[in-house]
């Protein structure tokens, strides 16, 4: 199977690649660098393909679409949201134009989203079958699954992940807590009381190729634990896992005067997401609980 990745150089997609390939998947790259082997491809997410580079996706049997602007790499201006929403949506549309254009479309879209889909919901149950939620990063995650939907349309089983908190200590969220927890000064954030639907960074690889694999899947899934927790008990384990205290707790003020908007939706706010579709496809959880999740990847 010859499977076309974009943000390889991420962090999914660096730990998905190895996954695929020692499966026997032929897997090719696609960036925005010029090419330096057989299997990289370049693009422009906003331009699209030079023919010499889309001519290299015939045959193509299934895609994963990771590429996006980082929605905590910064705060939120105006300027940064138009680039969060249009790498995504955007650049899917981009994709998607271009794929159309092959003689043998994929049949496989995995396309990514984002557990924001369904925005601040407190103690709501949420599972595939719940409403979007409203406000900026829920309308921009029902933009982006619509633009990867659009891949139906030339005949390809569309999959969108809808991705949570990925536990990682080689990027996102938890490497971003790590060091003040390293250093005695971490704690909870905010009340503590808003859930954190997380995701094992191997069960994540896992479940993207599970999607590819099993062709009873598509649509949206929650790429997430059937575990949640709360603020308060993410920090506590951790605490533990790490062997430091997690008594200085980050009040919400200073979140939303240090962050704005971007702190209030991704630390302050919650939502607690169920992987309803994966558990009823039969998908079998490396790590269902934080604590193993945490000290697999830290100990």
């Amino acid at each position: 199977m010859k499977i076309l990745i974009t943000g390889a150089s991420g962090l999914v997609g660096g730990k998905l690649i190895p996954v695929l390939e020692a499966k026997g998947y032929e897997i090719f790259r696609l960036s925005r660098s010029e090419p330096k082997t057989a299997n990289d491809v370049q693009w422009d997410a906003y331009e699209g393909f030079e023919d010499n580079e889309l001519s290299k996706l015939e045959g193509t049997d299934a895609v994963v679409h990771l590429a996006g602007e980082n929605v905590a790499g910064g705060t939120w201006t105006e300027e940064r949201k138009k680039r969060i929403r249009d790498s995504r949506v955007i650049g899917t549309r981009t994709l998607i134009e271009a794929l159309k254009r092959l003689n043998d479309p994929p049949g496989i879209v995995v396309s990514a989203s984002a557990i924001g889909f369904y925005g601040n919901r407190g103690d709501e149950i949420l599972s595939e079958d719940s409403d979007a939620g409203t406000g900026f990063f829920p309308e921009v995650c029902q933009e982006w699954e619509e633009e990867g939907s659009k891949a139906k349309e030339f005949g390809a089983r569309v999959v969108h992940p809808r991705i949570g908190i990925v536990i990682s200590k080689d990027g996102g969220a938890l490497e971003k807590m790590l060091t003040p927890f390293k250093f005695g000064v971490g704690g909870t954030i905010g009340s503590g009381d808003q859930w954190m639907s997380w995701v094992a960074i191997d069960d994540l690889v896992n479940m993207i190729s599970f999607a590819i694999e099993n062709d009873d899947l598509d649509g949206a899934f929650n790429a997430t634990s059937p575990n949640p927790v709360r603020n308060q008990e993410f920090t506590d384990i951790l605490g533990k896992v790490i062997n430091r205290p997690t008594i200085l707790p980050v009040p919400s003020f200073g979140i939303k005067l240090l962050f704005g908007e971007m702190g209030e939706t991704l630390l302050l706010e919650g939502a607690r997401i169920l992987p309803k579709r994966l558990q009823e496809a039969g998908y079998e959880f490396r790590y269902p609980d934080l604590s193993g999740a945490l000290e697999a990847e830290l100990k």
